[in-house]
């Protein structure tokens, strides 16, 4: 049998090595990750609750990777400036996105073009958490339960007005949504933002509001406006006297103000599961729970599966209510 010369093996022992260096980084990449500081984008500016949300969950998954996660503030046009920097970031898991239900069930349907696909630009990895919003009113209108509110509204159609942080927020739409399903008219007044809106309530200006319960329960608290119920499926632990409406009499009612993280579509599947398993057990841990629940947030940690079932619902239910409701931006 002929056996190759000297010459022959050393290229082929060469071609073997080479091949196999070639094959080096892409394995070290995936068993290195993360090797580098993650960015997370949050599409609002700072103080606000996305903002703390993300700031929370930020520097627990710092601890849980080894490596830093730097907030990343990109407010302006209701998210959409934030989602369109992350939906464009390569999809190497370094880029996280914090997104809410404005940016992914609330804007496709609100203004006429987003600059970014809600669903096919994102992956994603779990709901952080649902923040409610509370139904509050100036403690001189003349109703205090759910049911005397609407029995007052239908006896003086258009008589009640309701503030919110701007068309088309959660707080607005939140408000349209009780419309519809109690059948009443009440006229809605949006603001620049939910503090003037606030102000105006405690001063009479308008009758209620529907505000997310961080920016609300301090003048709940202090006896300035008087709660009505809470727009989500369950009582508020912060307030657990304060009835829901769906059980104070409008069946079904819930509207919820909720927020979740992604990842850039694309991005290889062992690191969306390497990041999914790191955030469910983030937000299983006692001190992140403790962290959202005093902004009055419930911590909800699923698989990336059941989050994506939950935006396709949302994305359905709110855009029936902004059409119903007229509402748009540009």
């Amino acid at each position: 049998m002929h056996k190759p010369s000297s010459s022959t093996r050393r290229l082929a022992l060469i071609a073997v090595a080479c091949a196999g260096a070639s094959l080096l980084p892409l394995a070290a990449s995936a068993q290195a990750y993360p090797s580098k500081p993650i960015t997370m984008i949050v599409p609002f500016s700072a103080g606000g609750t996305t903002d703390i949300l993300a700031r929370i969950v930020g520097q627990a998954l710092t601890e849980e990777l080894g490596q830093s996660v730097i907030i990343d503030n990109r407010a302006g046009a209701g998210g959409n400036i934030g989602a369109q920097a992350a939906a464009r970031a390569p999809a190497d898991g370094y880029t996280l996105f914090m997104g809410t239900v404005g940016t992914h069930a609330i804007n496709q349907s609100l203004y006429k073009k987003i600059p970014f696909d809600p669903v096919k630009d994102f992956t994603p990895l779990s709901r952080v958490a649902n923040v409610p919003n509370l139904l509050v009113a100036h403690p001189s209108q003349p109703f205090k339960t759910v049911r005397e509110m609407i029995a007052y509204a239908k006896a003086n159609p258009g008589r009640i007005n309701f503030g919110s942080s701007g068309s088309g927020s959660s707080i607005h739409l939140s408000g349209e949504l009780f419309k519809s399903m109690a059948k009443v008219d009440m006229v809605h007044v949006p603001y620049k933002g939910s503090a003037p809106a606030v102000s105006d309530l405690l001063g009479n200006q308008i009758a209620i509001m529907f505000d997310n319960m961080p920016s609300a329960i301090q003048h709940v608290r202090s006896g300035k406006l008087r709660p009505i119920a809470v727009t989500t499926a369950k009582r508020s632990p912060e307030l657990p006297d304060v009835p829901t409406i769906a059980e104070a009499g409008v069946p079904g009612y819930e509207a919820t103000s909720w927020f979740g993280l992604f990842t850039v579509a694309g991005t290889p599947a062992p690191i969306v599961a390497q990041l999914n398993k790191a955030l469910l057990k983030v937000l299983n841990q006692a001190e992140v729970k403790q962290k959202i629940a005093g902004q009055g947030g419930e911590v909800v940690a699923e698989s990336s599966e059941q989050f994506a079932a939950f935006i396709k619902a949302e994305s359905a239910k709110w855009g029936k209510v902004v059409k119903e409701s007229g509402a748009s931006a540009d």
